[in-house]
């Protein structure tokens, strides 16, 4: 275990360590009760990131909410940083992580509160053969950051809404990262009012929230290539449920060491990608007996991605995992299918009061869960 000291600390650099700690402390709290400390896979990071490489050459990568010690989106871009033509590489944590320290010791040699509990950043302008080994992996990423006490300084508080972490935003190109997913709203809100482009992981459900669609709408943010996956994170949480510890056994890993499954996740970005670009193949006819017309909105339900009609001009309701294979050459955004942006839309109340698009089908009422509404750009004429 490697360990390097920074030195004799300031009073200035007290005060702010006394500070990010008890500004943290209730934020501390809140994440732990909240479970949102999940460390990604290396694995889902690598499969994501190789659509995005060409975005990548002379520009600044930020990781903020990543503890360079524990995150493996920092492992991936120092590793790939010459690969990739990298101008920087920016990785910040807020204050420390739980499992901190499993690789790499700070050591700040003031005696001041729990080292692991120190907000830091890093910042790489390169990365070389440290160790003559002929080669550029992790024990020369290891070697430069305890050698090289420029890389490595103090924040106050380390916090992504911290003026000194928005000065370090405002230097990024690109920020890749996977965000406290209770703090999504208000994360996403930031990167876009700084007009930042990004990549970053969240829940699905965030597609619903009213600060998020919107934008999607606007083409201003979409889907990743891999959309509704099931992650294994490594979390400092126990994994106690049954069908959990047996998904993350079946990926390879071992429960008991804290890896715990989260379903329904997606990636959120704002860089073009191939498969953002590929035509949904649509092989059915539109026909009034199989698609029901809503009773509280002038569009038709379809059941399943694959039954979109192709010679349809009109809205259709669609399950929302089209978002995750969406052309917008192909297919126009029109709204959300339930909750208040639905209202927005036009949509009516339906039978049970709320404004989510039901039918009656066989003289009975069914409200079809979590729809869009969309309508194809190009149907086919009959």
């Amino acid at each position: 275990m490697l360990s390097f000291a920074l030195g004799p600390i300031s009073e200035d650099k007290q005060y702010a360590q006394c500070i990010a700690y008890m500004a943290n402390k209730n934020l501390n709290a809140a994440k732990a009760a909240k479970k949102d400390e999940f460390y990604t896979q290396l694995t889902d990071i690598e499969r994501e990131l190789q659509h995005y490489w060409p975005h990548f050459k002379d520009k600044v990568v930020l990781c903020n909410c990543d503890d360079p010690y524990e995150s493996n989106f920092f492992k991936y871009f120092a590793l790939r940083f010459n690969q990739l033509g990298l101008k920087k590489l920016i990785c910040t944590c807020y204050n420390g992580s739980p499992v901190q320290g499993n690789e790499l010791l700070l050591d700040f040699g003031d005696g001041w509160g729990d080292p692991k509990k120190i907000a830091y950043k890093v910042e790489i302008t390169e990365v070389r053969d440290m160790n003559g080994d002929g080669a550029v992996d992790l024990s020369d990423v290891r070697y430069l950051l305890q050698n090289d006490k420029n890389v490595l300084s103090i924040l106050r508080t380390g916090d992504f809404r911290a003026p000194e972490c928005i000065a370090l935003l405002q230097q990024a190109d690109i920020v890749v990262t996977n965000p406290p997913f209770s703090l999504f709203r208000e994360y996403l809100g930031q990167l876009m009012q700084y007009n930042k482009k990004f990549l970053i992981m969240g829940r699905m459900s965030a597609l619903h929230y009213s600060e998020i669609f919107p934008l999607i709408m606007q083409e201003k943010l979409w889907c990743g290539a891999n959309f509704n996956i099931s992650a294994v994170y490594k979390a400092p949480y126990e994994n106690t449920l049954d069908a959990n510890r047996k998904f993350v056994l079946s990926r390879g890993f071992n429960p008991d060491n804290n890896y715990i499954k989260v379903p329904a996740i997606c990636w959120y970005t704002n860089l073009d990608h191939k498969k953002r670009h590929e035509n949904i193949d649509l092989v059915c006819r539109y026909s009034p007996e199989d698609y029901p017309t809503y009773d509280n909105y002038n569009a038709i339900d379809v059941g399943k991605i694959q039954d979109i009609p192709c010679d349809y001009d009109g809205v259709m309701g669609v399950p929302d995992t089209i978002l995750g294979q969406l052309n917008p050459e192909q297919f126009e955004v029109i709204g959300l299918g339930s909750g208040d942006l639905a209202k927005l839309a036009g949509v009516k109340k339906n039978y049970r009061g709320r404004s989510d698009l039901a039918y009656t089908k066989n003289g009975k009422n069914k409200c079809p869960y979590s729809r869009i509404l969309i309508r194809n750009k190009h149907p086919q004429k009959i």
